[in-house]
């Protein structure tokens, strides 16, 4: 079940003006140490530790070494990942430089098997009230009707970058290539 937390806050952009809203973010635990995932591949698989470790490293440095030579890189069971830059637009080839780059990215695209399951997973919401009580619990029926705009050329508002970051109108982290991008920036 993915946890979300729907936090009230001030969302106006005027000086004294509040304006409250429930800005909802995704419930990010802890980030979890290679040593745990390499030891439950171990587990599953029936393979040694020292052998899932050494094929783990191996996939990371070839994984990085080809993504900065410009290859999108399947990622087994996940998608592929590449590397991208943000920048500046410039009408003239004489204007063109290196310091128009304003951004180095990662990419990652996800397969349609964990876009499926993504899709499938139920979600349950955690809404907090300005002084951080709680004021209502909503649990999905997962009735699929949540939109993947990641087939959509439009920029959506997720509502947060999941960091607790107090600007709504920021695009989060999981739009891909959209949400706060500079008009004039380009990315690839």
């Amino acid at each position: 079940m993915i946890q979300i937390k729907a936090k009230q806050q001030n969302v106006s952009f005027e000086k004294n003006v509040e304006k409250l809203a429930y800005v909802l973010s995704a419930h990010l635990y802890n980030t979890l140490d290679a040593s745990k995932v390499i030891e439950e591949a171990a587990k599953r698989s029936g393979i040694s530790v020292g052998v899932i470790k050494a094929a783990w490293d191996a996939a990371g440095e070839v994984i990085r070494t080809w993504a900065t030579e410009g290859h999108n890189v399947p990622l087994p069971g996940l998608g592929s990942m590449r590397f991208s830059v943000r920048s500046k637009s410039v009408q003239n080839v004489e204007d063109v430089k290196t310091s128009l780059i304003s951004a180095r990215r990662v990419i990652f695209t996800p397969s349609k098997e964990v876009k499926d399951e993504l899709q499938a997973t139920k979600i349950a919401i955690t809404c907090y009230d300005k002084d951080g009580n709680i004021v209502k619990r909503v649990t999905s029926a997962d009735t699929n009707d949540v939109e993947d705009n990641d087939n959509d050329n439009v920029n959506v508002n997720t509502g947060g970058d999941g960091n607790d970051n107090p600007n709504p109108n920021e695009g989060g982290g999981d739009n891909p290539g959209g949400g706060g991008d500079e008009p004039g920036e380009d990315e690839d």
